[in-house]
């Protein structure tokens, strides 16, 4: 198990990570989402041993690990960028660890042949040995680099944003790979990424790294239908987030007077989130009776394939997103320029006390 207690790392006046509490348990997929610049990979590396925390404990299985160097740390680091040497073959690549490393080095070449080529196998390349880095695809060589690390058995692996440099298609097979992969050997992966997509499809739990701090860490199914708080909310670009103050046990927000179901104290400030796919649309003069709404003018949509994604822009300014599946189409036939109702059931709404 990795255990982060307390970690804080500093760049100058700046806080990467704030006192951030973090736990791997074994045999797990733990998908870290955070934005860019959030501290994610830097949150590896301190794991990793390339950086060290201003404060904070990192412990594998009990013992500390900050203070260490990175080759006596057992983990594992699948790069963003792959890595590899590009003038070794892809063999030589991954059997690199086993020859060179400090502790536990390998001296029998056969123990490295025989080591090399299971690894190889595992992610599918067991006829790629004899290629150069440079004769192979981007989807290759991301596995090459998955099997330099594991071919040292390492007793957790660090995935930083390891499908980013993949095409789509590749991204959404590799997706299914490193998880086949982590369910046969039973260690361990800690999955960094900035899409929510990727850490929802990947995860069998998901931390939301948010302001240095870990803003919830749940199921991936939990975490998307009840998220804990606004940054939560916010990483999942799934929620509709309006802002308010709570005046005679309704929310005054930028789009109007929108009843709560809780009793909240008056001038308690109080964000509401409403999920994309919960907000339905129609005439102003249409709105069905006991559901909450506003208008706002309809810019566009965008067509993805199963779903279209409808932006509408609230008379502040503030951008609302909807989300209609083609499957079960809910939505009507939306004209630019004209202004909409937005409604939604009351229990649609979730709300979340504190500011933005």
């Amino acid at each position: 198990m990795l255990k982060l207690a307390g970690v804080t790392r500093r760049y100058g006046d700046v806080l990467a990570l704030d006192g951030l509490d973090l736990t791997v348990p074994d045999d797990t997929y733990l998908s870290l989402l955070g934005a860019s610049g959030s501290g994610k990979t830097t949150l590896l590396r301190l794991i990793a041993g390339y950086e060290e925390p201003n404060e904070g404990e990192v412990l594998l299985n009990g013992q500390r690990l900050d203070g260490k160097p990175p080759h006596r740390r057992d983990i594992g680091f699948v790069f963003q960028n792959f890595a590899l040497f590009p003038h070794l073959s892809v063999a030589d690549n991954v059997a690199f660890g086993l020859r060179y490393r400090e502790v536990g080095k390998v001296e029998s070449a056969a123990e490295i042949k025989d080591r090399t080529q299971s690894a190889l196998e595992l992610v599918g390349l067991g006829d790629f040995g004899h290629r150069g880095v440079g004769e192979i695809s981007g989807g290759q060589r991301q596995r090459v680099a998955l099997a330099r690390t594991l071919v040292t058995e390492p007793q957790i692996v660090l995935l930083d944003e390891p499908l980013g440099a993949l095409d789509a298609n590749l991204r959404a097979r590799m997706c299914d790979e490193l998880k086949a992969i982590r369910e046969r050997l039973k260690v361990s992966f800690l999955h960094v990424t900035g899409s929510e997509t990727e850490a929802l499809t990947m995860g069998d739990t998901v931390a939301v790294l948010a302001d240095g701090k870990i803003a919830q860490i749940d199921g991936s199914r939990r975490l998307f239908t009840e998220p804990q708080n606004a940054a939560a909310a916010h990483h999942l670009n799934a929620w509709n987030i309006l802002p308010g103050i709570v005046e005679g046990g309704a929310l005054r927000t930028s789009v109007g007077l929108l009843p709560i179901a809780e009793n909240v104290a008056d001038n308690t400030p109080v964000q509401l989130a409403v999920r994309f796919d919960k907000v339905d649309v129609c005439d102003p003069a249409d709105v069905p009776e006991a559901h909450d709404h506003f208008e706002a003018l309809y810019v566009t949509g965008e067509f993805n394939g199963p779903t279209t994604l409808s932006f509408f822009r609230t008379p502040d300014g503030s951008l609302i997103q909807v989300v209609d599946h083609l499957s079960n189409p809910r939505l009507p036939k939306l004209q630019e320029g004209q202004t909409y109702a937005l409604h939604f059931p009351p229990q649609a709404a979730v709300l979340f006390k504190g500011v933005a």
